[in-house]
């Protein structure tokens, strides 16, 4: 599915029929905008779309597949490169955002050298900084350590809730280094280049990421989910969803309640990037041979239980063994070599890897804020084992012909996919730990009220949840959603607007050329 991000000529080629006259209210007014504050027009928009992850939680930094599925919520970019000379050895960027009120407007002159980022401070900026920063490496790998960048009019416009799971950091920074590199005349930007950019970049601001956000708000594609892959490379592909009857919709529910990565993750998020990379190093040294080292890869810290997973498995040649087979056995190895269920100190996760607790802290600790006394190995460890064991169960019951539903009622199949969603929220909640009561009471109430499955998607401890539904059932579930959750919490008229949507897979990210300064 790599291949150049496409560049479009008209907003149908970017959402559906029913988004289009929103949209293009929204574009026209971002564009107004811009020549009201820097008194010439944009020259382009760079968009990426938030997403909802089907199945596959918090599993992709530990390099196993997941199924997510780009939305229509997005964060567009207006640019221009029509700015003022800066100072000599710097550059201009200008940057606004429409909702002033919240973000406030920055300028800066940068260093040709290096974009700095304060990754302590919560800043809005940072994010843009980070994709400038991505993909200006990127550029200087093309041109030369010697490129000098652009300068840069921005103005941003997001429609994906900040800290709802659906990944507004991802696709702000996904759409902030697509739009440096068009700024910097490029026109033919691989998407497998802009997302790998940008899974680096997001790291700049305290994030351990993983890469399923970027990969879906950079390669999905309308009307399909995608199977994200991490090992041994980024890969991603369209999986179709057969024709059920009654016929199946995603709905997404808002709980209102934030989780922001970059400000809660040194006890949640980060938190469980390192526990799940220690727990990757313990069953290395525990499995494998003597001598055999953990493999250096593309997990968050260099390490993923998916190394370990391999080099388990390569011993004496490899295995024959299904994958399924495979994960199967790692949990059982898993349920006898980690039986700590209070977790593991500092000083005992040393001891079982055979190094000292100074390198620990520099090999799992250094990188970005983390805190916490006791790390739970095994209870991460099954998670990612389970969890990456259901996408194989949900991919074959989508994909695998002796799984094909009947055309007359598929009633029964519907559960089938629906129960192992509900099997990753009950993950989520008892083993991973990173549900809250308030995804919990929105799961249950969606279930007694006709939903196939629910759980929590995104980072958790908050934000959103996917429910899978019949079509026929929609209105019943948003009424009874509205009675028995919303109705006791003060939420405001214009956030019930969003708290629940019907979603439908949308394209990832575009570039769109404006012409005259309108859409």
């Amino acid at each position: 599915m790599s291949g150049p991000v496409p560049s479009v000529a008209a907003l149908h080629d970017i959402y559906t029929e029913q988004a289009l006259g929103d949209q293009g209210v929204r574009w026209n007014g971002l564009l107004e905008k811009f020549q009201s504050r820097y008194g010439s027009p944009a020259q382009f928009v760079a968009r990426s779309p938030g997403r909802v992850n089907i199945i596959g939680e918090h599993i992709d930094y530990s390099l196993y597949p997941c199924l997510p599925m780009a939305i229509t919520p997005d964060v567009i970019i207006a640019v221009s490169t029509d700015v003022a000379p800066a100072v000599d050895g710097t550059y201009r960027i200008r940057i606004a955002n429409v909702d002033e009120q919240s973000y406030a407007t920055r300028e800066f002159d940068i260093p040709h050298a290096e974009v700095e980022i304060d990754a302590t401070r919560h800043e809005w900026t940072n994010y843009f900084k980070s994709g400038l920063r991505g993909a200006l490496e990127l550029l200087r790998k093309k041109h030369g350590a010697d490129f000098k960048p652009s300068g840069m009019q921005v103005l941003v416009d997001g429609t994906v809730p900040a800290g709802g799971g659906l990944s507004s950091s991802a696709a702000f920074v996904s759409a902030s280094a697509l739009a440096v590199m068009v700024a910097n005349g490029e026109s033919n930007i691989d998407k497998k280049d802009l997302t790998e950019v940008a899974i680096v970049s997001e790291r700049a601001v305290g994030v351990n990421s993983g890469g399923m956000d970027q990969s879906a708000s950079v390669f999905s594609e309308r009307g399909s989910a995608l199977l994200v892959s991490f090992a041994p490379s980024l890969s991603a592909r369209p999986v179709f969803f057969p024709k059920t009857n009654p016929e199946l919709c995603f709905m997404i529910v808002q709980s209102f309640v934030t989780s922001n990565k970059q400000v809660t993750g040194p006890i949640h998020y980060n938190l469980r990037v390192v526990e799940c990379s220690m727990a990757a190093a313990v069953l290395n040294a525990k499995l494998c041979p003597a001598g055999a080292e953990l493999p250096r890869d593309a997990g968050p810290l260099g390490v993923s239980i998916h190394g370990f997973h391999d080099n388990y498995f390569q011993r004496e040649g490899g295995t024959q063994k299904s994958m399924t087979e495979q994960l199967e056995e790692l949990i059982a190895l898993t349920k006898t070599t980690l039986t700590q269920e209070q977790g593991y100190t500092v000083e005992e996760v040393a001891a079982h890897i055979g190094v000292s607790v100074d390198d620990v802290k520099t090999r799992f600790m250094s990188s970005f804020p983390v805190r916490g006394e006791y790390f739970k190995l095994r209870q991460r460890a099954l998670h990612v084992f389970t969890e990456a064991l259901r996408v194989i169960k949900f991919l074959a019951l989508l994909e695998d012909p002796a799984n094909a539903p009947s055309s007359d009622n598929t009633v029964e199949y519907n559960q089938r996919l629906g129960d192992l969603m509900n099997e990753t929220q009950d993950s989520c909640r008892e083993i991973y730990e990173c549900s809250a009561p308030e995804i919990d009471d929105i799961c249950r109430i969606a279930r007694e009220a006709g939903s196939y499955g629910s759980r929590l998607t995104g980072a958790g401890w908050g934000g959103c949840s996917v429910h899978l539904v019949p079509a026929d059932k929609v209105d019943q579930i948003k009424a009874a959603l509205v009675e028995k959750y919303y109705s006791k919490r003060q939420v405001g008229e214009k956030d019930m607007e969003g708290a629940i949507v019907v979603s439908r897979p949308m394209n990832g990210s575009a570039v769109y050329k404006v012409d005259g300064g309108k859409i």
